[in-house]
C-alpha cells in the first residue's frame, strides 16, 4: 500500500464548520419548535394552576386532552364533515383555477375580461357574499362548499396564471421557430414552467380551503349531528364548555398543519430533481 493510498483525507476547517452548521440546523429545525411548544403548554398549565382559573374559562391542557378522548366520537365525526368540505373545495379550486389560468394564457382578451371578476371574489369578504348564496342555494352542503371554494380559488388561479406568463421569452421564440403550436407550447413549455407557481398556490389554497370551510359553517350557523367542527365550537361556546371548544380548535390546527406538510411534501417530490428551489433543499 502506497503512502497516498493509506492517507485518510481530512476536511479543511471551513468545510467542517459548514457541515456542523448544517447538522445543527437540521436538528434545530425540529427540536426548537418542539421545545417551544412544550414550554408553551407547560406555561398554559401553570397559569391555570397559579391563578386558580376555572375550567369553563381556561381549561388545563390535561383537561382538554381528556375531553378530546371522551368526546372523540362526536368531534371526529364533525371533523370528517369539515374535511369533506375542505378537500372538495380544494379539488374544485384546482380544476377551476388551473382551467381558467390556461384559458388566460391562451388569450389575453379572455384574461382582461374575466380576471377582474376573480379579484372581486377574492377581495369581497365571504360573510358579505353568504347572504346571497343563502338566498339562491337550498342545499346546506352546497352552500358550505361554494363558500370554501371562493376562498381557495384565487391563489390557484393567480399563481398558475403568473407561472404560465413567466416563461423565458427566448424559449418561447425557440418553440415558435420550430413550428410549435400554441397547445404544444402549453404542454411542453408553459405548464412545466408554471408547476412551481401552481404548487406554491396549492399550499396556500390548502390552508384557505380549511379556513373557508370553518368560516362557512360559522356564517351558515350549521347545527346538528352531521355538522362540522365549527358547529361544535359554537355549541361549546353557548354551553360554556371550554374544554370541548379547545379540543375542536386543536383538531382544526392539527389538520391545517397536516395539510400544509402533505402539500409541501408533494411539492418537494415533484420539484426535487429539476427546480432550483427544491435542489437547494437537497444539498
Amino acid at each position: 500500500m502506497t503512502a497516498i493510498e493509506g492517507h485518510t483525507p481530512t476536511l479543511d476547517p471551513e468545510e467542517a464548520r459548514r457541515l456542523r452548521q448544517e447538522r445543527l440546523e437540521r436538528i434545530g429545525r425540529w427540536l426548537l419548535p418542539l421545545a417551544i411548544m412544550i414550554l408553551a403548554i407547560w406555561l398554559w398549565d401553570r397559569v391555570c394552576v397559579w391563578n386558580d382559573i376555572p375550567k369553563y374559562i381556561l381549561p388545563r391542557p390535561g383537561v382538554v386532552l381528556q375531553t378530546l378522548h371522551d368526546d372523540a366520537g362526536l368531534l371526529f365525526s364533525s371533523l370528517l364533515v369539515t374535511l369533506r368540505i375542505t378537500f372538495l373545495s380544494l379539488a374544485l379550486a384546482v380544476v377551476g383555477g388551473v382551467g381558467l389560468a390556461v384559458l388566460f394564457a391562451q388569450s389575453k382578451w379572455v384574461e382582461m375580461s374575466f380576471f377582474p371578476f376573480a379579484i372581486v371574489l377574492q377581495v369581497t369578504p365571504i360573510v358579505a357574499i353568504f347572504p346571497l348564496i343563502n338566498i339562491y342555494v337550498d342545499n346546506q352542503t352546497t352552500k358550505l362548499l361554494l363558500c370554501a371554494w371562493i376562498v381557495a380559488f384565487f391563489p390557484i388561479l393567480s399563481n398558475t396564471t403568473l407561472g404560465l406568463n413567466s416563461v423565458d421569452r427566448n424559449l418561447r421564440d425557440l418553440f415558435k421557430l420550430n413550428g410549435a403550436t400554441q397547445w404544444q407550447q402549453l404542454r411542453y413549455l408553459r405548464l412545466p414552467a408554471a408547476m412551481p407557481y401552481f404548487l406554491g398556490g396549492l399550499k396556500i389554497a390548502g390552508g384557505l380551503s380549511l379556513i373557508g370551510a370553518v368560516v362557512a359553517e360559522f356564517v351558515a350557523g350549521a347545527t346538528g349531528q352531521s355538522s362540522g367542527l365549527a358547529s361544535r365550537i359554537i355549541e361549546a361556546g353557548y354551553r360554556l364548555n371550554a374544554p370541548r371548544l379547545f379540543a375542536a380548535l386543536i383538531l382544526i390546527s392539527l389538520i391545517g398543519i397536516l395539510i400544509f406538510l402533505v402539500l409541501s411534501l408533494i411539492s418537494h417530490l415533484i420539484l426535487r430533481r429539476w427546480h432550483e428551489s427544491a435542489l437547494k433543499q437537497e444539498r
